[in-house]
Formats: C-alpha cells, sequence, structure tokens
C-alpha cells in the first residue's frame, strides 16, 4: 500500500508547486499593477456593443454563427492531433475515414460561405 502511495507522490508535489505558483503570480499581480478603472478599460470590447441590464435581452445571429464556427474547427482540430498521432497504425481506413470527416466539414464551411454567414458589414 505504502508502494502504491508513493507512486503519487510526483503527481503531489506537481499540483503542489502548480497552486503556489498560481497564487505567487495572482498575488504578484496586485502587488506590481495598479489597480485604478477608468471608463476606457470597462467598456465593452469583445461583443461590440455596451453592457446592458438584461441578460435575455436578443443578440444578433451572427454572434452565434461565428461560436459555431469556432467549435467546429475547434473539434476538428482536436480530432485531427491523435488521428496525426496513429495514422501509421490505422492505416487506409483510417486516413480514408478523416478526408470524409474533413470533407463534410469543408462542405458545411462553403455552405455558410456561400449563404454570407461570415460577413460582418
Amino acid at each position: 500500500m505504502e508502494e502504491l502511495l508513493r507512486e503519487y507522490l510526483p503527481i503531489l508535489i506537481f499540483i503542489g508547486i502548480a497552486i503556489g505558483l498560481a497564487g505567487a503570480m495572482v498575488i504578484a499581480s496586485f502587488v506590481v499593477a495598479p489597480q485604478r478603472p477608468d471608463p476606457e478599460k470597462i467598456s465593452a470590447y469583445e461583443s461590440g456593443f455596451e453592457a446592458f441590464d438584461d441578460a435575455r435581452s436578443r443578440f444578433d445571429v451572427r454572434f452565434y454563427l461565428v461560436t459555431l464556427l469556432f467549435i467546429i474547427f475547434d473539434l476538428e482540430v482536436a480530432f485531427l492531433f491523435p488521428w496525426a498521432v496513429s495514422l501509421g497504425e490505422i492505416g487506409l481506413f483510417g486516413f480514408w475515414s478523416m478526408m470524409i470527416f474533413l470533407g463534410i466539414l469543408t462542405i458545411g464551411f462553403v455552405y455558410e460561405w456561400k449563404k454570407g454567414a461570415l460577413e460582418w458589414e
């Protein structure tokens, strides 16, 4: 039992170092950086419009389209890395399976492009 617990010691040391380093960085940011918010710092920068009171107000559909495109291509990358690593073992079947998957994603991308989903106006 003691030997089994000893195998977890490097993991616990790593977690301890990570927590300590993260805490030190957070404390250092409060000590070193000035904390003076002004209207420019708290203005809207990602969504493109000012903050609002009601969270149930309508968003432009283009925000959702951009989000869906990000998720599609994020999943594509998440599938491509393990596929590339194991390509030698899975052979031609694995290669053509991924080509079909990439073809379907490409067709979806071209469809959105032709429909004007990538035009922001």
